[in-house]
């Protein structure tokens, strides 16, 4: 039966939208299966976390804490003098321990060995790497850094780029070809529909919008695509607000606030630079009479003596608190002061989304709801491969599908057509580099099909 209905709309579309359905489905579908299996566990584990890890996250002692000092102090004579202090996220709660983070030998960018301290004894509860705001600690790292490149580092983001540039044209090209179909049906001109391409369909259906969500906050994380989409928030003015941290002769003696620098935070410290343990205190005092009121924060030095130390609250549960301040630790004077509540509604859709992304916006609904959606688009590759493998191309010669299906088609494109959509292409090829660049494969194995079915047209 002709898979290619013939309504009002021009028919060399539908074949084309057909066939760069199937390819990127074909081709894109393992990656993508990939990063939403891993995504899934992600966002299921942190309670699976907490369990393994409870022993360096808890402790039975109560009573008033220490002071981060004496904390730090302790941490130190554990780890030794060699790692360089780069952060403390204070304990937030009774029952929790402090995370002394530091820099060691032999961890990936933005890890830390962290030392785990019971603020009230002082005694170490242990000591795991952790990675990033979140803290992720090792069994989410690896679940993480699947989902993130595969474990082969920088070149493995190219797979996760190649399957969030994907996911929203897949599942848009999904709809549209759902929808002709389904006008199709309505008159008559198809009577048959398979149960596999009905449950793929209509899990499609429900699922777009998420599909839609996860492939423009995974953009957001992206080499290449990312960093277009930064550009393109930092001239729209949708940029998060940074914190200045640079400290001059002005900024050492007077308090300010701002909230809308351009300025940005550096990611490690300098050695030495926070080794001054009394300062972790006065600075955090500074910072809670400046606004920042979240439990869970940290106190990051400065990565020069001319930078100011950072107080960050690192809440990105609902309500989200990320505000943060530069405080000069000679005057303890408060040097910038950034507020979530004065981000552009821009950042803070970006902060939500990626949060939400994550699965910790909204604790375990957020969770469940990630879950879930991920866990449905693997089920729809599947069911996809599942309905290729029906349908896969028959050896005999009178049942092969003619290879030249799409390039014919598209001969019967307007000028104005082809021109659209190669302006098109190249748009998105030049946003989406690594999305234009499997285009272009798609587009060479599809002419290298139909010159091999011409040529064997021909001999027959």
């Amino acid at each position: 039966m002709n898979d290619s209905p013939s309504t009002g709309a021009p028919r060399w579309g539908y074949a084309l939208l057909l066939r760069l359905h199937f390819y990127a489905g074909l081709l894109v579908g393992p990656f993508i299966f990939v990063a939403a299996l891993s995504g899934a566990l992600f966002a299921m584990t942190p309670q699976i976390e907490n369990w393994l890890y409870q022993t360096e996250l808890t402790t039975n002692t109560t009573g008033n804490p220490q002071p981060l000092a004496d904390q730090i102090t302790a941490a130190r004579a554990h780890i030794g003098a060699d790692a360089t202090l780069a952060a403390v996220r204070p304990a937030p709660a009774e029952g929790q321990t402090t995370r002394v983070m530091f820099l060691v030998d032999g961890l990936q960018p933005f890890e830390h060995k962290a030392v785990f301290v019971d603020p009230v004894n002082l005694g170490i509860h242990g000591e795991l790497v952790v990675y990033g705001t979140s803290g992720t600690l090792p069994f989410r790292i690896w679940i993480d850094y699947v989902h993130r490149h595969l474990h082969l580092g920088e070149p493995g983001r190219y797979y996760s780029e190649l399957a969030a540039s994907w996911l929203w044209l897949v599942a848009l090209g999904g709809l549209a070809l759902w929808w002709r179909r389904r006008s199709v049906v309505k008159n008559g001109q198809i009577t048959r529909n398979s149960s596999l391409r009905n449950w793929h369909s209509r899990i499609g259906l429900v699922l777009l919008v998420a599909f839609l969500f996860f492939s423009v906050t995974g953009l957001t994380w992206s080499k290449w695509a990312g960093a277009n989409i930064a550009e393109l928030r930092t001239q729209l003015n949708w940029a998060t607000p940074g914190l200045d941290t640079q400290l001059d002769a002005v900024s050492s003696e007077v308090s300010h606030s701002h909230g809308e620098h351009a300025g940005h935070e550096v990611a490690g410290p300098v050695p030495g630079s926070g080794d001054n343990a009394s300062t972790y205190d006065a600075v955090l005092e500074r910072a809670r009479r400046a606004g920042i009121d979240a439990s869970i924060l940290e106190i990051r030095p400065g990565t020069t003596p001319e930078r100011a130390w950072v107080v960050r609250e690192i809440d990105r549960s609902w309500p989200t608190q990320v505000d943060m301040v530069a405080v000069d630790p000679r005057s303890m004077a408060v040097t910038d002061h950034v507020k979530f509540e004065n981000f552009p509604l821009a950042a803070k859709l970006t902060r939500w989304g990626i949060d939400a992304h994550m699965g910790i916006l909204f604790g375990l609904p957020n969770q469940l709801l990630v879950a879930a959606c991920a866990l449905g688009l693997c089920v729809l590759i599947v069911l996809g491969y599942r309905m290729w493998w029906l349908r896969r191309p028959a050896r005999t010669a009178h049942t092969r599908p003619n290879p030249r299906r799409v390039f014919a088609e598209l001969r019967k494109a307007s000028p104005l057509a082809l021109v659209t959509m190669a302006g098109i292409a190249v748009a998105l090829g030049l946003f989406a580099p690594v999305m234009g660049v499997s285009l272009l494969v798609f587009l060479m194995v599809d002419a290298i099909l139909s010159l091999t079915g011409s040529a064997k047209k021909s001999a027959s």
